[in-house]
């Protein structure tokens, strides 16, 4: 049962040449990272899909070799009772780029188009206003000179159980499997209405949707970074030249003795090999 069977690609994308084209993915954007800060431009991605589509893997691997101060992730906690009090989108604009910066959202306001709509947390009227408001808060941001991509990570049903069993089984990744996680499993199809819904009121000229077949989350990385890179302008501005200064030599400074100082103990010591 799956209205998203994720079928792009021809099978598992092998892992070294999945390696060779992640890092020069990575390389160009850090490129287009330079372009993005020399410019003044203003980059907002947004990740949305199921639970265990792939999102926070491949924003992971995007975010790896960028600088922090010029590529933001926003991954908003539930909101708190002021917030709730707010105009819906208020939240999320604070956490928009300036100049100079990127913006990637691990979910975003679409939380509204998805989950609070399935799990009741908001109300019928709520998630009718925010279908109507959200192209022109979108249309606004794309006017404004915002460069918005939008991208649905698209999971079978089956693909999104095995990756639920596996972090169960998983110490380090037991935290990411949620009482909603697994309430997703008995809505599934509410899911699909509640997102074909949204598509069909959000994917619009201004600001349309790309979907990533995420079943192969190696290739939905690839394809995804590549598509990002296609669609923004960037150039590849050479950086200055840079050359190590000669060390000066010495005059005279003595290190401290080792007894004076406290050191972490030496763990990797105790494990042979």
């Amino acid at each position: 049962m799956s209205d998203e069977k994720g079928s792009g690609g021809s099978g598992r994308l092998g892992r070294p040449l999945y390696e060779r084209e992640l890092y020069r993915l990575q390389t160009e954007l850090v490129k287009l990272q330079e372009w993005v800060r020399s410019e003044g431009a203003r980059l907002v991605v947004v990740f949305e899909g199921r639970d265990a589509a792939g999102k926070g893997s491949t924003i992971k691997r995007v975010t790896q070799y960028l600088n922090p101060r010029v590529a933001r992730i926003v991954a908003l906690p539930r909101p708190t009772e002021r917030e709730r009090g707010q105009w819906y989108f208020q939240r999320y604009v604070e956490h928009l780029p300036a100049a100079g910066e990127v913006v990637l959202f691990d979910r975003s306001w679409y939380n509204r188009a998805g989950v609070e709509h399935v799990m009741g947390f908001c109300t019928p009227e709520e998630h009718r206003r925010f279908l109507r408001q959200c192209p022109v808060f979108e249309r606004m941001l794309v006017e404004d000179g915002i460069l918005l991509r939008k991208y649905w990570f698209s999971v079978s049903d089956a693909v999104q159980e095995q990756r639920f069993r596996r972090r169960l089984r998983d110490p380090t990744r037991r935290w990411k499997l949620s009482s909603l996680d697994l309430e997703s499993i008995n809505r599934w199809e509410a899911y699909s209405r509640a997102k074909d819904d949204m598509f069909a009121r959000t994917d619009t000229p201004d600001a349309p949707w790309y979907v990533v077949d995420s079943d192969d989350k190696r290739r939905a990385r690839i394809n995804m970074i590549a598509h990002l890179l296609s669609t923004v302008p960037y150039e590849d501005l050479a950086p200055p030249v840079v050359e190590l200064p000669p060390r000066p030599p010495a005059t005279g400074y003595r290190r401290p003795p080792r007894e004076l100082q406290t050191f972490v103990p030496d763990h990797a010591a105790e494990l042979g090999g």
